[in-house]
């Protein structure tokens, strides 16, 4: 009896204590989830501030964004013809000028009563279509330089280095022009660094110096004389001649528009001879041509003539001095000319030989 009386008196003694801990528990969970509400709504009271995004070059700027360009190959032949003097140029084809005319046209913009500037430079824009054989490829970018007949000041310094044996071959690139001729003593002195070959703009070789040569190919690179570039053959003079006193010129794609070529280059001074400035436009394009793809329809689309400061341009038509189309067929039909032209000279050496 007196144990059931000692159990009874512990239970009433522990149940306060039990209901002080739930109590406190309970507390401390409300605690809890009121910080946790109170969070929330302090969270939704917060007001969205909007960043606003300045300018950003089209360079950096997302390039998934797909932005409609207008074709930068101008088709103007759906246009009407003007029947006179006086229209709206938008409205209606480009006028086609001849070389002469258009140079005409741009002395008299340059007249001394109007813009005064007599020996302003000519300068010719080549539209090109850089599609090569297939449709999904194109031509890749190029540089090259195009021998001219007639000389003028391109305000270029083009300092010249030759890489030659032979003492005939050192006094011919001397004559020429080269600023710099040597051979093997020439290398040393590139190799123990007391020639700087960033001095000099182009680097024309004779191929009996290629052996010894090809020490500096590191140092060149892209320099290094090739039969490609023209910058290695055995006619010295020639080269030296064209690197000097040629145009220069770089065929560039567009970023947006992949089948779409640019060439800017100048191609003499209005104080020149129109034939002779007509003759540098002509070698001109044919160098252009000989970078055309084998495929057909156009390489060449279109030329425009410019003289600054005049915004003036006058277009012309390159397809006088260069074919207009590819022909596969007509190609062929070249090839088999070439072989019969050089099979009757191959068959007198095979009879001198046989006697």
């Amino acid at each position: 009896m007196q144990s059931v009386l000692t159990s009874m008196r512990a239970l009433a003694l522990r149940q306060p204590a039990a209901d002080s801990l739930r109590l406190l528990h309970l507390s401390a969970v409300s605690e809890a989830a009121r910080k946790g509400t109170r969070e929330k709504a302090r969270k939704k009271k917060v007001k969205v501030e909007v960043k606003k995004v300045g300018f950003i070059p089209h360079n950096q700027r997302n390039k998934k964004i797909n932005v409609k360009r207008a074709d930068k190959h101008v088709d103007d032949s759906w246009k009407q013809v003007p029947k006179d003097d006086c229209y709206v140029g938008r409205y209606y084809r480009w006028p086609v000028y001849s070389v002469s005319e258009a140079i005409q046209c741009h002395r008299e913009t340059h007249h001394p009563s109007m813009y005064n500037v007599p020996n302003a430079p000519l300068n010719v824009d080549i539209e090109l279509n850089m599609q090569a054989e297939k449709i999904t490829r194109f031509v890749d970018n190029f540089q090259r330089m195009a021998m001219i007949p007639h000389k003028f000041e391109h305000g270029e310094e083009r300092k010249i280095i030759v890489f030659t044996k032979g003492n005939n071959e050192v006094m011919e690139a001397r004559e020429a022009g080269a600023s710099l001729v040597g051979g093997v003593e020439l290398i040393k002195d590139i190799t123990s660094g007391e020639l700087l070959l960033s001095d000099y703009q182009y680097v024309i070789a004779h191929p009996n110096i290629l052996a010894e040569l090809v020490a500096l190919r590191g140092l060149m690179k892209r320099k290094f004389p090739n039969p490609k570039s023209e910058t290695l053959g055995t006619n010295l003079a020639e080269m030296i001649v064209k690197f000097s006193s040629g145009i220069s010129y770089s065929a560039s794609k567009d970023e947006y528009q992949q089948n779409f070529g640019l060439i800017t280059a100048c191609v003499g001074t209005l104080d020149m001879e129109a034939q002779k400035l007509e003759e540098n436009i002509q070698n001109l394009l044919q160098d252009i041509n000989t970078m055309r793809p084998k495929r057909e329809g156009r390489f060449i689309t279109r030329v425009l003539l410019k003289s600054p400061p005049s915004s003036e341009q006058l277009k012309i038509d390159p397809f006088v001095y260069v074919p207009e189309m590819w022909d596969k067929s007509s190609a062929r039909v070249k090839k088999e000319e070439v072989k019969k032209q050089a099979e009757p000279a191959e068959e007198p050496q095979g009879a001198v030989a046989a006697n």
